[in-house]
């Protein structure tokens, strides 16, 4: 190392070794202010209970709900605090009079991924609530069999507690706006008040298809293409990878589709992977075949930008990260090895599935130059068909359950994306087996196993 007395020089390394400290030392700010933030709210519902606004989000339409449920009590200068649903234990439920619940389902019944350890550890067993007066907003999917069976789940055992509902559950299918204007009618009720923010979601804006690929010709699969749009009017909005957009498609405008955002601000637009979905009669979905076949180069695409905290860097941002998915599931995990390169964290695991390897091996080439570069420390592709047995991504991760430890113990978060069916609930029995189910739900209500499936 050669030293220099050079004042120019001297205040140049000042101020780089400045800036990586502040930047080590933002992530460490951020958490010790949300903990401090939590300790008041708790000391301040001790003096004054209160109401207690609680949500159990798997994408952050109920928790979105939750902060729109809290401004509106507090505005009728009703005192509440917000909670996530992992944050209440067994004093607070017997000490709060009036708890509302917002909670959504995941899969087939079960409760969303930070809510698993309260699941597990409070409604396993009897805790007397007589002096408990609550509400649900229960968030589903009916094309489940268990629709919204968490919420259905939690209201039970609330009544099986004795505490005392305090009007009739209220079930939402796909972010049904009548349901939602239900809990809020009920909700005005409660607050004694008409005088209600606005709940309505930003509008649809205009983008442009810029550039649409097809990335896998000849597979088995269903075509998948890569979409990239720019917003019309030049001002591109921010976001965080891990986010999602939401597509309004002319041939069913009420409910609009979910993708991830495959791609940062940086890159200038925004990118998704969408799949083409044909039904069995032959015709094409209304959002993908919409994105993938009708839409022209050019032509306006209805669209708006979704802030998904449960999938965001956030305090995992210092982390090393395990990024696991299928399909067209590497979207969001492409979002998220953009935003680790781009700050230069290089230690990120990726584990991605796919059919055949001729075929379905989607941004090979950008994969390749991260790891070639050392942005990618470990790179498994897994390819189910190229072999006569089957093989996918949860059992390369069962066969490397000493690394996933290893990863772990050094501060790794997991982030998992694509198919529910299959992948999502086998790598979860993998990471179960390799940690222990306690252990892998700690890591959920810490927000260090979070999951992005569908």
């Amino acid at each position: 190392m050669i030293w220099t007395n050079d004042p120019t020089r001297l205040m140049l390394v000042a101020s780089l070794a400045m800036s990586y400290a502040l930047v080590c030392l933002a992530p460490y700010l951020r958490t010790r202010r949300k903990r401090l933030a939590a300790r008041r709210a708790k000391a301040e519902a001790a003096a004054n209970p209160g109401w207690i606004v609680a949500y159990a989000s798997q994408t952050g339409n109920a928790e979105e709900l939750a902060g729109q449920t809290l401004a509106t009590l507090r505005l009728a200068g009703i005192p509440a605090q917000l909670s996530e649903l992992s944050e209440l234990r067994a004093d607070d439920l017997q000490r709060a009079e009036r708890i509302l619940f917002l909670v959504s389902t995941y899969g087939e019944g079960d409760a969303p991924d930070a809510a698993a350890a309260f699941a597990g550890r409070l409604m396993t067993n009897g805790l007397p609530l007589p002096q408990l007066h609550y509400a649900v907003l229960a968030l589903g999917d009916s094309a489940y069999a268990q629709f919204c069976g968490f919420g259905r789940a939690l209201d039970q055992w609330l009544r099986e507690q004795g505490a005392q509902s305090l009007f009739p559950r209220i079930e939402v299918n796909r972010s049904s706006a009548e349901a939602i204007g239900a809990w809020r009618q009920q909700l005005s009720h409660l607050a004694g008040t008409s005088d209600a923010p606005d709940w309505s979601a930003p509008a649809f804006e205009s983008w442009r298809l810029a550039e649409r690929v097809l990335l896998n010709p000849g597979s088995a699969g269903a075509p998948l293409y890569h979409l990239e749009l720019e917003p019309e009017n030049g001002a591109l909005p921010a976001w965080e990878s891990g986010d999602l957009v939401q597509v309004c498609a002319p041939a069913d405008p009420e409910r609009a589709r979910e993708y991830s955002i495959a791609s940062i601000p940086a890159d200038g637009r925004v990118h998704l992977l969408v799949r083409l979905h044909t039904h069995e009669d032959g015709s094409h979905g209304a959002a993908s075949g919409w994105l993938t076949r009708q839409a022209e180069s050019g032509q306006a695409i209805q669209l708006r930008l979704r802030p998904h905290r449960r999938f965001r860097l956030e305090d995992n941002a210092q982390r090393p990260l395990i990024l696991i998915g299928n399909g067209s599931g590497i979207a969001g995990l492409r979002g998220h090895l953009k935003a680790r390169t781009a700050s230069g964290r290089a230690r990120n695991w990726l584990l991605f599935g796919e059919r055949n390897a001729a075929h379905d091996a989607h941004y090979r080439d950008e994969l390749a130059t991260w790891q070639l570069h050392g942005k990618l420390e470990k790179l498994d592709l897994v390819y189910s068909r190229d072999q006569p047995q089957r093989r996918y991504v949860q059992h390369c991760l069962a066969e490397q359950a000493d690394e996933v430890r290893a990863w772990i113990a050094a501060g790794a978060a997991i982030y998992v994306c694509g198919s529910l069916d299959g992948m999502a609930a086998g790598v979860d029995a993998a990471l179960a087996t390799a940690l222990g189910r306690e252990a892998l739900d700690q890591l959920a209500a810490a927000g260090r196993y979070r999951r992005d499936v569908y």
